[in-house]
């Protein structure tokens, strides 16, 4: 079996393409590219970039990028926690069944029968009253009117969740993790259209691969920096998007 940077050399080289036209062509550096073909994974910032600047190149290159990309987890990639976890057996006899109780309770329909006794004796009172329940009713309308204006104003109330939305516009590596590092993208690639469901929470931590992707962040739109290596960012409510150093971005491994 060839190796996989022989592989991406000779066909690069048979179809007489020049490393410059895969750069531009890929928006990947030319020492990555250099560093796929010599098979130095050591320069590409682990394994998760490796697989995306791989499938990239690949791509460019009209070559099965999938193939390539499991021969080089086979090789070379070592098996991650997730994948060494076991999923946990279904308990035996399945759910249990919840019973059914009745939606009105004989408490419940007590206080109902009072209720509606208290609105007819008021209904009769007032009709019984004439004109006196009207001036009543009349005196009592203004009270309730600055009732419904006091209290604060004025004051705008804290945001307590952020909506977030990943729009892709070319291949890229997404990681998103939401609260007490709950997985909601598992290190997935995203391609141009596929955008993502709308995620709602207090807080968010999200990596890219690279620059092709948008974030829709409540009602705006912040376009990834395209940078040679992958760019993380904090979430939280009422607060701007920050942008995370290397040491905080997350992984999804």
């Amino acid at each position: 079996m060839p190796e996989i940077g022989q592989t991406l050399r000779e066909t690069r080289t048979r179809n007489r393409v020049d490393i410059t036209e895969v750069e531009a062509g890929t928006k990947i550096r030319d020492k990555y590219l250099r560093a796929l073909e010599n098979e130095e994974w050591e320069l590409l910032h682990g394994p998760t970039f490796v697989k995306t600047f791989l499938r990239s190149y690949a791509d460019y290159l009209g070559l099965d990028s999938r193939a390539l990309v499991e021969e080089y987890k086979q090789r070379f990639e070592r098996p991650s926690q997730m994948e060494q976890l076991k999923p946990f057996a279904p308990r035996a006899g399945g759910r249990r069944e919840r019973r059914r109780r009745p939606l009105l309770g004989p408490g419940i329909a007590i206080v109902v029968g009072i209720v509606g006794l208290l609105a007819a004796l008021y209904a009769l009172g007032t009709w019984g009253n004439g004109d006196g329940g009207t001036k009543e009713s009349t005196v009592r309308t203004p009270t309730a009117t600055p009732a419904k204006n006091s209290g604060r104003t004025g004051r705008p109330t804290a945001a307590r969740r952020v909506t977030l939305q990943i729009v892709p516009t070319g291949t890229v590596n997404v990681c998103l993790l939401g609260r007490r590092g709950r997985r909601l993208i598992d290190n997935r690639d995203l391609q141009a259209g596929q955008r993502s469901r709308r995620f709602r929470g207090r807080h968010f931590l999200v990596s890219f691969g690279n620059g092709e992707a948008r974030m829709k962040v409540g009602g705006r739109t912040i376009d990834v920096p395209d940078r040679a290596t992958p760019v993380g960012y904090e979430l939280r409510a009422g607060k701007r998007p920050r942008e995370l150093p290397e040491s905080r971005r997350p992984t999804c491994s």
